[in-house]
């Protein structure tokens, strides 16, 4: 884990309020870990968590939604402004363990997680289920990773900017559905997903039903990252867990997702 002040490389927006930026610096993050982000402003305070969406030579690359001061003031970053981070920080996905056949479930921003771990993925099948809302974005990075792609998009009308992914022979789209009206957890013998909670536990009771072990990204609000205030935790059999030091990944059966 590491603190440091870096300077942005490139920060653009890629679909509405959905933004990309690469940061310079070297990273031993590996998929399903996160970093804090902050501006060098006073305000606000506390950064704010951001999966990590790709790692490369002098380059760390994060996904992220401009849904708060933090991310918008994030989004204002030009090439070569300075940027905080701090981590990598958080557990991985358990690569060991993905087996077989897999499918990767991502709900909206979900999909930054994902997408860097399909570039780690070997000896193993992979299917991905992206959901979004109504435009479609960052698919371009999954589809030549993974064995076959299914894209759910809620509203048709802004769905139709999918039309250039459906024209290859690995993917599919589907309109007005939700990601979760396409997948079939039965298909698989292991299952990872991140996304918003109702979706995640949606797709957490389906495989239950079907007996399918299950793999969630947690993506609660942080203030710390490092397990000192409490702030993020979630609700397991086990009783209360840190988000941002025991997770953000947890095994889906062990998690209580009712609020």
């Amino acid at each position: 884990m590491i603190c440091s002040v870096e300077k942005v490389i490139e920060n653009i927006e890629i679909s509405k309020d959905i933004y990309k930026v690469s940061i310079k610096g070297n990273s031993e993050a590996v998929p399903g870990q996160f970093y804090m982000l902050k501006t060098t402003n006073e305000e606000p305070l506390l950064p704010r968590p951001i999966s990590v969406y790709d790692v490369s030579k002098n380059c760390i690359t994060f996904l992220y939604k401009v849904v708060g001061r933090g991310t918008e003031l994030i989004s204002r970053l030009k090439k070569d402004e300075e940027i905080q981070i701090l981590g990598p920080l958080g557990n991985s996905f358990d690569r060991s363990k993905l087996k077989g056949k897999v499918a990767l479930v991502s709900g909206g921003i979900g999909i930054a997680p994902l997408t860097f771990l399909t570039k780690r993925l070997e000896n193993c099948s992979v299917d991905f289920y992206a959901g979004f809302c109504d435009y479609v974005y960052a698919v371009d990075n999954v589809e030549k990773n993974v064995n076959n792609l299914y894209i759910s998009t809620e509203k048709y009308a802004n769905g139709n900017n999918c039309k250039n992914y459906t024209q290859k022979n690995n993917c599919t789209h589907v309109d007005n559905s939700y990601i979760t009206d396409i997948f079939d957890p039965s298909k698989y013998d292991i299952v990872v997903c991140c996304g918003p909670k109702i979706m995640m536990k949606k797709v957490v009771q389906m495989c239950k039903e079907k007996k399918v072990p299950i793999y969630v990204s947690m993506e609660n609000r942080m203030a710390c990252g490092i397990g000192a205030c409490l702030g993020c935790t979630c609700k397991t059999n086990e009783g209360n867990k840190r988000v941002c030091s025991e997770g953000p990944v947890f095994n889906g059966e062990d998690l209580i997702l009712d609020e």
